[in-house]
């Protein structure tokens, strides 16, 4: 592991997505000292993992590559990943953050990203990183932008065969390696943990069996089916391998769900199922494309408009809120549901492919490890969510981004710089107070 970074700073900023970038740049740039605290072996958060934005349809790995480049590069910012944060407290007018730090079983220090231990390693896995649709080495690099560019090893399937300890031309590999505890002193704290998705929803509201249907997927799926760099560089059916004749998102699953699921709306699957259902139709010239919602939200800038065009492209959209009955006779999933635009009748589909937008959670509780109050959805509590979104219950702690609320990009680095202007000003008064 990498030693030797300092461990002194002027602001913590926990989770390294989006927004977490965003705050941190904006406060290394004023010329504060930043730690960013990942959980993840890279940073980059969700945003990286997509194939475009909406309702530009621009590149998301294209906007979010150079915030983790000017994060990794810039000197006032320093990157911990793979970090567990356990707790803070306060000493001395400062904020102490004990920090867990787990093995790579690599040397960050002698690590060149070579990627000879990978090419090395006999032992293939499913890749979570392609939602497990294509296979990996058990010791990788995550991604191709991934940053830091560093190799990690998964200990739990690795044979110990010492064929990436060969080949590593540094000798960078480390089985031995061990988690270490860091401590962390700083005098903010800003929390940008994001979100997750309630991947549980289907096995309650569909049954074990119809959950686990091949061709029953997730909105983050069919984010990696879409990309170019995805698992078949093409959209092509998990279950088969098959081309998908017609595809059909399910809106609010899990969200707006007062017995299975919770009851606020996710704000963004609407826009993103219909993203995702436009860049099928370029995809997939010749499928149907079909969105079932219960109501469609189109609550940004020409997100209306983006709404339309979707459905001048001859994109259907169903108003019902479908069952998933089990698979088809050709291998899909078959939904059932009542047309309430059709006179109530009650209607069966088959669907090569089935895209569940589902609700979206928070990603971590920091209740007990920071103290900060959370509001009824569980997301962190603000305590004025229009007038100040990043000011929480507890002095010198912030948040933004999908932390404290389901929300879009543009949202969430608008709260990002604001969260990072109230910490930036918290830290001027502060440290004045101090001198004074």
């Amino acid at each position: 592991m990498s030693v030797g970074k300092p461990t002194r700073f002027d602001a913590l900023v926990l989770g390294g997505g989006i927004a977490g970038l965003q705050a941190a740049l904006e406060l290394a740039d004023q010329g504060f000292q930043v730690a960013v605290v990942e959980r993840d072996a890279s940073i980059g958060g969700k945003m990286i993992r997509l194939s475009k934005v909406f309702p530009t349809l621009d590149c998301a790995s294209c906007i979010t590559t150079p915030k983790m480049a000017a994060a990794s590069h810039h000197p006032g910012i320093t990157l911990f990943t793979l970090c567990r944060l356990e707790s803070v407290e306060r000493k001395e007018g400062r904020l102490v953050a004990r920090v867990t730090q787990l093995p790579r079983y690599v040397d960050e220090d002698k690590c060149i990203g070579c990627r000879q231990c990978e090419y090395a390693c006999p032992m293939y896995l499913p890749d979570h990183e392609q939602a497990g649709l294509t296979a990996r080495k058990a010791i990788y690099i995550p991604f191709s932008n991934a940053i830091p560019q560093i190799a990690l090893l998964d200990a739990d399937n690795c044979t110990l065969c010492g064929a990436c300890a060969k080949a590593c031309p540094t000798e960078a590999v480390d089985y031995a390696q061990q988690p270490r505890t860091l401590e962390l002193s700083a005098r903010a704290l800003i929390l940008a943990t994001g979100y997750r998705l309630m991947t549980d929803f289907p096995a309650r509201a569909y049954g074990e069996d119809n959950a686990r249907l091949p061709n029953l997927i997730t909105s983050l799926d069919m984010e990696r089916l879409l990309a170019p760099h995805g698992p078949y560089m093409r959209v092509l059916r998990p279950g088969d391998g098959k081309e998908p004749d017609s595809v059909a998102f399910i809106q609010c699953a899990g969200s707006r769900d007062l017995q299975l699921g919770v009851p606020y709306c996710s704000r963004v699957c609407c826009m993103y199922a219909i993203k995702q259902a436009m860049l099928l139709s370029g995809a997939l010239p010749l499928a149907d494309l079909t969105v079932y919602y219960m109501d469609i939200r189109a609550f940004g800038k020409n997100y209306e408009q983006f709404f339309q065009n979707a459905q001048a492209m001859g994109i259907e959209f169903v108003k019902a809120k479908p069952t998933v009955v089990g698979p088809g006779e050709g291998g899909g999933v078959v939904l059932r549901y009542e047309d309430m635009e059709g006179g109530g009748r009650m209607v069966s589909r088959e669907h090569d492919l089935v895209v569940m937008s589902l609700a979206m959670l928070p990603a971590w509780d920091p209740t007990a490890a920071v103290g900060v109050g959370l509001a009824e959805d569980g997301f962190v509590k603000s305590v004025s969510p229009k007038l100040a979104p990043g000011l929480t219950e507890q002095e010198g702690v912030f948040t933004c981004g999908t932390a404290a609320g389901p929300k879009d990009i543009v949202d969430t680095i608008v709260e990002a710089g604001h969260a990072a202007l109230e910490a930036a000003n918290y830290l001027t008064a502060t440290a004045d107070r101090a001198v004074a």
